[in-house]
């Protein structure tokens, strides 16, 4: 058993330092309890603008808090990085790669991942956008593309020259704009031999419409301002297979690419030892109105992996920061209650609205109230992001970054990062 310092507390061990996680953990200031943090990275990770790291506009790091700087003010927080492998409810334990933890309560906010259902060929050769490693490895990927355009032979070059985004959900249509904006703005500059009428933008999308879970007004002008932006829209189609070289549609079009990023859905990080009967649709973990776990007693789920029927979402809520962040806080509540013997209060999701950008002054935003377009949306989607941003000093230098993006319609963070080779590096030495 791994050793934690002892205490009369009861122990909450949280998996997963993600909205939903940070938020509980946050929210558990003064209670009676101890609370020990576990995920395989040792940073939270601003998913919502994951797209602008891999479109070079912001650093990873404007978008990467450590955990440990967090909490550093928090006597009452552990925080341990390793990777949780099974939940052991009879013993009260969960197994993770660096030891056996005991808890009096286990709270998973381990999020979701990449859905690929079922095709190893697409998960073998496409991009995915889930983590900032993932942002970088794009960034890198796309940046090395065009370096290769300029000396490669010209029957390579079609695949190089066309990106593929699959899924016109908020990621796909964000990815889809900056990678335009890019092509507009930047692009010639920093390659002026290169004739980038040539890069052609393809966005292949399931259902009907971008933006399909959004307003009519969101769908229709989110497409027409990628259309308007030079991105190729495909709609009512979906992609059959991808052998890193080759994009088969199900409508039989064939798209030679070297670049295809995978957006089209997610689906629960689920970890061994649950019962069968909690198990819900899209990998999702079925839980009560209080978040805890069909058929146990002390184990809950919260975040993007809990699945929970309500009168107003008889199908689960959104997939969301909003939902995640606030499922902590009524969890925080309750378990606080719990530690009291107070009864405990339901969780209600009150929908605040979406949003997505597409592009600078293109922006779509749904409230409940109302639903708008244009630059004002995009102001709004801008301050929004903004105030959700962890740190004072990480926002200002975001802030900064768009600004001078927004002035000069450029930016100097085109860096092509990667490790050097190990054969390389010691051969330098001799």
């Amino acid at each position: 058993m791994l050793q934690i310092p002892e205490t009369n507390q009861k122990r909450i061990v949280i998996v997963g330092g993600g909205f939903a996680g940070i938020s509980l953990a946050k929210s558990l200031a003064h209670s009676n309890y101890q609370v020990v943090m576990i995920d395989k990275n040792n940073y939270h990770q601003f998913q919502p603008l994951f797209y602008q790291v891999a479109t070079s506009q912001i650093e990873p790091s404007s978008i990467s808090f450590p955990l440990r700087k967090i909490f550093q003010k928090r006597k009452d927080v552990r925080i341990r990085m390793g990777e949780v492998l099974e939940v052991r409810p009879a013993s009260q334990t969960i197994l993770t790669s660096i030891g056996e933890f005991q808890y009096d309560f286990l709270v998973l906010a381990m999020g979701c991942t990449t859905n690929f259902f079922g095709n190893q060929e697409i998960m073998k050769h496409a991009f995915t956008l889930k983590t900032t490693h993932q942002a970088i490895t794009i960034r890198n990927e796309i940046l090395e593309t065009f370096e290769k355009i300029l000396y490669s032979k010209e029957e390579e070059k079609e695949a190089l020259f066309n990106i593929v985004i699959v899924g016109g959900g908020p990621t796909g249509v964000e990815l889809s704009g900056a990678f335009a904006e890019i092509k507009r703005d930047i692009l010639p500059k920093d390659y002026p031999r290169i004739d980038f009428s040539n890069l052609k933008i393809f966005l292949v999308e399931g259902s009907g419409h971008t933006l399909n879970n959004m307003s009519d007004l969101a769908k229709e002008a989110s497409e027409a301002y990628l259309l308007k932006m030079g991105v190729t829209v495909i709609k009512n189609t979906y992609v059959k297979n991808y052998d890193g070289d080759q994009v088969v549609l199900t409508s039989g079009q064939v798209i030679r690419s070297r670049n295809v990023i995978w957006a089209a859905g997610v689906t629960g990080n689920r970890i061994p030892g649950l019962p069968e009967d909690a198990c819900a649709p899209g990998g999702r973990i079925r839980v009560d109105r209080i978040n805890k776990v069909t058929g146990q007693e002390n184990i809950f789920v919260i975040g993007d992996l809990a699945y929970m029927e309500t009168p107003l979402y008889p199908k689960g809520h959104p997939q969301v920061a909003n939902v995640a962040i606030n499922q902590g806080k009524n969890l925080a509540r309750n378990l606080k209650a719990i530690s009291s013997g107070k009864s405990t209060t339901d969780y209600e999701y009150r929908d605040l609205g979406s949003m997505a950008t597409i592009g600078r002054n293109k922006a779509v935003v749904d409230l409940p109230f109302m639903r708008f377009k244009g630059y004002f949306a995009w102001y709004i989607w801008m301050f929004l992001h903004l105030m959700l941003i962890l740190s004072v000093r990480n926002k200002l230098i975001i802030f900064i970054n768009w600004a001078w993006n927004y002035l000069s319609k450029n930016s100097s963070l085109r860096l092509i990062l990667k490790g050097e080779e190990r054969s390389v590096a010691h051969h330098s030495e001799k």
